[in-house]
């Protein structure tokens, strides 16, 4: 890793002009590195496009999900006494998590704010 020599920020792989270089994110400077070796550590990757829906887990129905922990409660749609559980941070950090909860018998889901 290396840092700016104008600002301290961190210097992250680019390409300007066809060359392999690094560059400040802070101030935009541009060192090029000195030899081959310097030039083959320094890898330049492209980001991922991600939206918003992203992060969210889907769980379909024919899925099994045997891996996720079990809570006693009860359904409100079936009764059914016992259902697999996961918790979100939906809300800000400061606020406790949402927890979900889905049905072993008939797959309801629902969720308790806390």
């Amino acid at each position: 890793m290396k840092f700016c020599p104008k600002c301290g920020g961190i210097m992250i792989p680019a390409v300007v002009d066809g060359k392999k270089v690094l560059r400040c994110r802070v101030c935009g400077f541009v060192l090029e590195p000195n030899d081959e070796k310097s030039r083959s550590i320094y890898r330049v990757q492209s980001r991922l496009k991600k939206g918003p829906r992203d992060k969210i887990i889907i769980i379909e129905k024919n899925q099994r999900i045997e891996a996720l922990p079990k809570a006693k409660i009860t359904c409100p749609k079936c009764g059914n006494s016992e259902a697999y559980y996961w918790e979100v941070q939906t809300r800000s950090a400061d606020e406790p998590a949402t927890r979900f909860f889905k049905c072993t018998k008939c797959g309801y889901i629902w969720r308790e704010y806390q």
